[in-house]
């Protein structure tokens, strides 16, 4: 926006002045457009300019026709079309001058009815994507899923690593609980969580969403297609959370990012002006309406995701780019996985096999040590092997010092077991560090090992980290061993010196 005072001078050089156009926004330090736009308002007219021929002007009354017939056509394709016609220029070209010449038909602007709601009647659901964010083992989408009561205008956020239907429900549910309740008719886009399959007004709903909207009672109703003006309150919100809550947030864990949307869903975002009436907030409409929203049932929906799986060789399954233990015996046999939000059962026919956290990290390997307890008993190679997996994926440096010792031809089954132990003793990031002095002083050794761990904790003022099993015995476990004075031998010493006096 520019103040009067200049667009007064505008018109003034303008009119009184007869300067041109361009003149005047050099002069004034303005864009040429607000000069022209200034003009406009004021019934000045920009003059007529004549016509400049162009290579397109051969295909004119073709392109015209095209898009008469078919308005909705992409210019790139009608752009292929009259270069298979002989068109010599490019598509920069063609699409500049169709514009200019105002060869496609500009669709009629549309006027809509205010939508107004009864407390309680509606609410509006949709996901948006925030782009992507690394995860260990690669790159994951972020999704916001936004539920909106369309009375009040409060509404609820999450994120997700996902959009598929275990995500989908737990949101919901989720969102009834923190606004209170669940309105009458929820409206959806075309979401195959919520859609199968649409053929004008026929719907074939989602099998398993119509058993939790049967559930909770509401009646779930997707909007035609293309038309977004039809959940606009939910589009708001969306873009009211990219502006307001998300720019501030650069580095983030998901539960962090979540906790944080919970606080702002019900602090900051329910402080603003209600748009029905600005004199009273959100947070006072939302209290009208909670008393008229469906009352929850006593337990939420079950929000799992039935899978079928199958472990061929190894006892893993693999869900979502990561592998699952399971019991050895259960390999070669077709399981059901119920996958959650934040967990995954197996079971093989009705019995539960396994049960692990859900890891939303990339190509992991999650595993439950009683699984893989009984496979290692019975297979003593394969025990160095897995040891030595277990080994390099806590210490990767660990791979390098395994080299060394082959190198210099060491028994490694017996470096392996020996390593194994002192990740045990002192964890993954201690042993690390020692793996990485020793092969810099190029001593790669378990005993150099010891040697380090034990030196960095007498540097920390702490005791070697050695481990002692006892029998369980209550005579050996709490036997006190009182030490012996060392001053007693100095006794000793001073006596004998005196005998040979």
């Amino acid at each position: 926006m520019i103040s009067q005072r200049l667009a007064a001078e505008i018109r003034r050089l303008s009119e009184i002045e007869g300067w041109r156009r361009n003149t005047i926004a050099r002069h004034l330090g303005v864009h040429h457009s607000t000069v022209t736009r200034v003009l406009a308002r004021q019934g000045l007219a920009r003059p007529a300019l004549a016509p400049r021929p162009s290579m397109l002007d051969p295909w004119v009354p073709f392109v015209r026709e095209t898009f008469e017939r078919y308005p909705r056509l992409a210019a790139s394709v009608v752009y292929e079309m009259v270069k298979q016609r002989g068109y010599p220029d490019g598509p920069d070209h063609f699409r500049h001058r169709v514009a200019e010449l105002g060869l496609r038909p500009r669709r009629a602007s549309e006027a809509f009815f205010e939508l107004r709601t009864l407390p309680g009647e509606q609410a509006q659901v949709d996901w948006a994507h925030f782009g992507t964010r690394s995860v260990v083992g690669g790159e994951r989408r972020l999704y916001a899923f936004v539920l909106v009561l369309s009375y009040s205008r409060a509404f609820y956020v999450r994120f997700f690593y996902d959009a598929r239907l275990p995500s989908f429900l737990t949101a919901h549910v989720e969102a009834f609980g923190f606004l209170g309740g669940c309105a009458k008719v929820l409206l959806y886009d075309n979401l195959k969580s919520v859609v199968l399959e649409r053929q004008g007004s026929g719907v074939r709903f989602h099998p398993r969403f119509l058993e939790f909207a049967d559930y909770y009672g509401f009646e779930p109703r997707p909007v035609a297609p293309r038309r977004g003006n039809e959940k606009g309150r939910v589009e708001r919100a969306i873009r009211y959370l990219r502006t307001s809550f998300f720019p501030l947030r650069s580095t983030f864990d998901l539960d962090t990012l979540n906790r944080e949307a919970l606080t702002w869903c019900g602090e900051r975002s329910i402080e603003r002006p209600w748009p029905q009436d600005r004199r009273r907030t959100v947070e006072q409409a939302w209290l009208e309406e909670r008393s008229h929203l469906l009352s929850l049932p006593s337990e939420p929906f079950p929000c799992h995701e039935w899978v079928e799986v199958i472990a061929r060789r190894t006892p893993y399954v693999i869900f979502d780019t990561n592998r699952y233990s399971i019991p050895p015996e259960r390999v070669g046999r077709s399981l059901t996985l119920a996958a959650e939000i934040d967990r995954l059962r197996l079971f093989d026919r009705q019995e539960l096999i396994a049960e692990h956290t859900r890891c939303w990290d990339k190509g992991q390997v999650i595993e439950d040590p009683r699984h893989l307890k009984a496979l290692r008993q019975t297979k003593r190679a394969a025990r160095r092997h897995r040891d030595q997996h277990h080994l390099t994926r806590a210490v990767p440096q660990a791979e390098e010092l395994l080299r060394a010792l082959a190198a210099r031809q060491q028994h490694l089954a017996g470096a392996v077991s020996r390593l194994t132990e002192l990740l045990a003793e002192v964890g993954p990031r201690e042993l690390g560090l020692a793996v990485a002095e020793a092969l810099e002083r190029q001593t790669p050794d378990p005993e150099s090992l010891r040697l380090i761990l034990d030196r960095r904790r007498y540097e920390q003022g702490l005791r070697p980290a050695v481990a002692v099993k006892l029998p369980d015995d209550p005579k050996i476990r709490d036997l006190v061993v009182t030490p012996h004075r060392l001053a007693d031998y100095d006794l000793d010493d001073e006596e004998d010196e005196t005998n040979d006096a």
